[in-house]
């Protein structure tokens, strides 16, 4: 019998290469990402198996404007900064960053790997702030445009 490609078994997903990746504004917050939901094909929703090695970040302090983003912690230790506030976090503890939310990070502050899933709504434009950077990141698509807060022109409504 074959698996169907909507089921990825624990051996599957044990076998998946873990992707890389350093983010575009901050080379020390480094995650190794197993793209869950896209190898079942999901397209609304990113779901990804997320290692943060220790003494990472898994992301440069943001909040995103239009999507939401939840993580589950699996195993290891961190902090979540939530609004510049301190929190530790460890296996079994969830975050929820509704759309316009908190700007946040989770560092790994254990020796073990951090765990967690990740999940993110896709859509197809959003605009992600960087409040301590003060930039803004405008995608759409695969397009991507980074912008200083003071080059972000805003124009009241009449």
């Amino acid at each position: 019998m074959t698996t169907p490609a909507e089921l990825l078994t624990a051996a599957a997903i044990a076998a998946m290469p873990g992707k890389s990746k350093a983010h575009l504004l901050n080379p020390d917050a480094v995650r190794v990402s197993r793209p869950l939901g896209a190898a079942t094909g999901l397209t609304d929703l990113g779901f990804h198996l997320m290692t943060v090695p220790p003494g990472r970040a898994y992301s440069e302090y943001h909040r995103h404007l239009y999507e939401e983003q939840c993580f589950y912690i699996l195993s290891g230790s961190g902090e979540a900064v939530i609004e510049e506030a301190r929190h530790a976090v460890g296996a079994g503890d969830f975050l929820g960053f509704p759309k316009g939310g908190a700007a946040h990070t989770i560092v790994n502050t254990g020796s073990a790997p951090l765990v967690m899933l990740s999940a993110r709504t896709n859509l197809e434009q959003d605009v992600c702030d960087y409040p301590r950077l003060k930039k803004r990141l405008y995608m759409n698509g695969t397009d991507e445009a980074v912008v200083d807060y003071a080059d972000v022109l805003s124009i009241p409504p009449n």
